[in-house]
């Protein structure tokens, strides 16, 4: 795949922490106006601009995307953030609870998402698309990077380590705990000719934000009447890590009713699936395990997992199992992006998050899953398939800020 070094526009030092943000997507408006609100370096002043607008503007108007770029032209002028004096390659930590994952940022090509040397494993929906489109183009800029991942390649991977062990541009500790650092690789072309010698990427965690940035590209192109291909809009921002070094969290379900039926009744039907008992280990730890709560109590459900099958690696998923087993034929959930009765728990919040939705009224039973593998993500997008909805919960997320790509 072609990956290439770009001038970054990032924060000075003095302020990295400051500025660097949560991603625009992982925050509603009302959390990024309060950090925000606390924070006029933050970067989502920039990512989620309608935060310095009225709430009463539609996040889709014209005026936030002018914002935007009035925001990142105020961060440039007033040298929050500084540009790099040519070309860079840079090497990213992230360290969450003593585990550590190394990536390369740099920039990726269009064509490659367009031809599917980028891999995607999830449906993007236009109304974000258009979004993101907009945003690109109305800052002329990629203000986040996409998180890719690839099959581990130990020449790339322990060239990166390596550098950690030089001083970094950045070492910080953000709100949530997650330790980043940052540094400047002495020699870009060396990861160049390496990511050469990789066949594919995976999109990890920024669907939108790929397709946004090659619509983006696109029209750059059609707008340029000596358009050549050699221009900075043909490519995008990314952070690629080794799938080895990444850890996907379950996305968890809440249900909010019983379809009709009684505790009891669910219950029955439930032992009807699998093994179902009573557990003080909410946590599934196995394929084919879901943790069950209702009426106030966790029970473990068991039943026989799918072998993965490379004709048709959605058939192994927990999500589909969950929902060929229970939400269909129990719950009469049919489609999980469409049905209104179910929704979804980043991992990250914990069963502790499923209690309090159920206890409180508002659901009426959780079902905590068994996490998504990097090996199931890789075989359904090698099959040119769409996982079910929130199927992986990438942690820790990438920081927004700390690299901007200009298109020109």
């Amino acid at each position: 795949m072609r990956f290439k070094a770009f001038r970054a526009w990032r924060p000075d030092p003095a302020v990295v922490a400051k500025v660097a943000s949560p991603p625009y997507d992982v925050v509603n408006r009302a959390e990024a106006a309060a950090i925000g609100a606390n924070n006029p370096l933050s970067f989502l002043h920039i990512g989620r601009a309608d935060i310095d607008l009225p709430a009463t503007v539609d996040p889709y108007d014209e005026r936030v995307y002018r914002r935007a770029a009035q925001n990142l032209k105020d961060f440039i002028s007033q040298r929050v953030l500084i540009q790099e004096a040519g070309p860079s390659i840079y090497i990213y930590e992230l360290m969450m609870d003593g585990r550590s994952q190394v990536g390369v940022v740099g920039c990726v090509h269009i064509d490659d998402y367009a031809n599917d040397v980028i891999k995607k494993h999830e449906k993007t929906r236009p109304d974000k698309e258009d979004d993101r489109t907009r945003h690109v183009l109305a800052l002329n800029a990629n203000a986040e990077p996409v998180f890719l991942t690839y099959r581990p390649r130990p020449f790339i991977d322990k060239a990166a380590i390596a550098i950690t062990e030089m001083p970094p541009l950045y070492d910080f500790v953000a709100e949530d705990g997650v330790t980043h650092r940052v540094w400047r690789a002495k020699d870009p072309g060396f990861f160049i000719d390496g990511f050469r010698r990789v066949d594919y990427a995976y999109v990890a965690d920024g669907h939108h934000r790929c397709a946004s940035a090659w619509r983006a590209g696109k029209d750059r192109r059609v707008a340029n009447p000596v358009h050549r291909g050699d221009e900075e809009y043909n490519w995008f921002l990314a952070a690629m890590f080794p799938s080895n070094q990444l850890r996907i969290l379950p996305y968890n379900r809440v249900i909010r009713d019983l379809n009709g039926q009684t505790v009891d009744q669910v219950l029955d039907r439930l032992k009807g699936v699998g093994t179902l008992g009573p557990t003080d280990s909410p946590k599934p730890e196995s394929a084919g395990s879901f943790g069950i709560y209702l009426d106030g109590k966790w029970y473990r459900l068991t039943v026989a997992p799918a072998p993965i099958d490379p004709k048709d690696p959605i058939a192994a998923l927990e999500a589909t199992l969950l929902q060929d087993r229970i939400l269909g034929p129990i719950l009469g959930i049919g489609d999980q992006r469409t049905d209104k009765r179910i929704d979804f728990v980043g991992g990250i919040r914990g069963t502790a998050e499923l209690e309090r939705r159920v206890d409180s009224g508002e659901m009426a039973l959780g079902v905590a899953m068994f996490a998504t593998t990097l090996e199931q993500l890789m075989a359904v997008s090698d099959a040119g398939q769409v996982m079910p909805p929130k199927c992986t919960w990438f942690e820790p997320k990438l920081r927004s800020g700390l690299f901007v790509h200009a298109l020109d």
